[in-house]
């Protein structure tokens, strides 16, 4: 009988054997993973006094697992959505520790049990054409700098690929022959190729052909010829969004994130009438499900069908002020 594995032991082999060898999860994932039992472990630490390496795993229930949920939340302000998150990554792992360790099934199915916290969807949002173009035009393209970063933006808000589709784009995976697309590899490990606009051709032919920094053969490096990060993206993001907001207003009232010139992407395809089905095949989303938010936002849209509905008959009302002395009294 072989014995029973301690919860060190446990959590190295989720991730080594189940989440690296078996389901070959995404560098993205596995941070994700990591960080949320970091972040799980030193909630132990404060509240059982217990280092890593002496938890075991009846230590960690549900009542535990609860009270740091509510931790996150209060203590570093996270969102129900994050909490959500965190919740996925132990549920993963204690589904992981139901075949490993079968005589805890009773504190297993108790962990599972934990809901998810419900929260409002907002809506999507995205820019305008206007303020797609104002982005646009913010970087000074008589840099290096400034090329790399206008024709990074330009992809993005054309093709809607993810941040971390953009970051990992090598120049190998741009062809800008006939039938012209970049080859990204996103969620789930799943490789699909997107069209490239003639415009977009145009900005990335130049480009591809000024001097290589390093030797890196990322399509957009940083400035030593490294991979770019996803906070060195953001950076540059909010960097032109200053410039940009000052020759169209309207942005700063919005906030954007490499996320949201996915959906900008997306909404233009719907307002050009692309079915949802195909707008999902071009985001590369798992289900045309998810593509369903971009109805719920094009206000266009739901004009457009609103137009074709018989409107209802009412009839306006005239406001008449109260009487004086009986608004005194109602007031009392």
């Amino acid at each position: 009988m072989k014995p029973t594995p301690g919860f060190a032991a446990l959590l190295q082999r989720f991730f080594t054997q189940r989440l690296m060898q078996q389901r070959q999860a995404s560098p993205h994932t596995i941070s994700s993973y990591r960080d949320t039992f970091r972040l799980l472990l030193q909630f132990i630490l404060k509240r059982l006094h217990k280092t890593p390496s002496r938890v075991a795993f009846e230590d960690i229930d549900a009542p535990l697992i609860s009270e740091f949920l509510d931790d996150l939340q209060k203590g570093r302000g996270i969102t129900a959505r994050s909490r959500n998150i965190r919740l996925a990554a132990i549920r993963s792992f204690f589904k992981f520790a139901a075949f490993e360790l079968p005589t805890q099934s009773g504190q297993i199915q108790r962990v599972l049990a934990i809901p998810g916290k419900r929260y409002i969807r907002e809506q999507v949002g995205f820019l305008m054409r206007a303020e797609v173009d104002a982005l646009l035009a913010a970087p000074n393209r008589n840099t290096w700098c400034g090329r790399r970063d206008h024709a990074l933006l330009l992809l993005t808000v054309q093709t809607g690929a993810r941040l971390s589709e953009i970051t990992n784009l090598k120049r190998q995976d741009v062809s800008l022959g006939a039938g012209a697309h970049i080859q990204v590899v996103g969620k789930g490990r799943k490789q699909r190729c997107t069209p490239l606009t003639k415009q977009t051709v145009a900005v990335l032919k130049p480009w591809l052909q000024e001097p290589v920094r390093g030797n890196s053969e990322m399509l957009f490096p940083n400035a030593r010829g490294g991979k770019l990060s996803a906070d060195g993206v953001q950076y540059i993001l909010a960097k032109h969004m200053a410039v940009a907001c000052q020759t169209c207003p309207s942005l700063t009232r919005k906030r954007v994130t490499p996320h949201v010139l996915r959906h900008t992407a997306a909404m233009e395809l719907l307002q050009a009438g692309v079915d949802t089905t195909v707008i999902a095949l071009w985001l590369g989303h798992e289900s045309a499900e998810t593509t369903q938010i971009y109805l719920n936002t094009n206000l266009v849209l739901k004009e457009k069908i609103l137009a074709k509905t018989t409107p209802h008959e009412g009839r306006p009302g005239s406001y008449r002020p109260n009487d004086q002395l009986l608004a005194f009294l109602n007031a009392l």
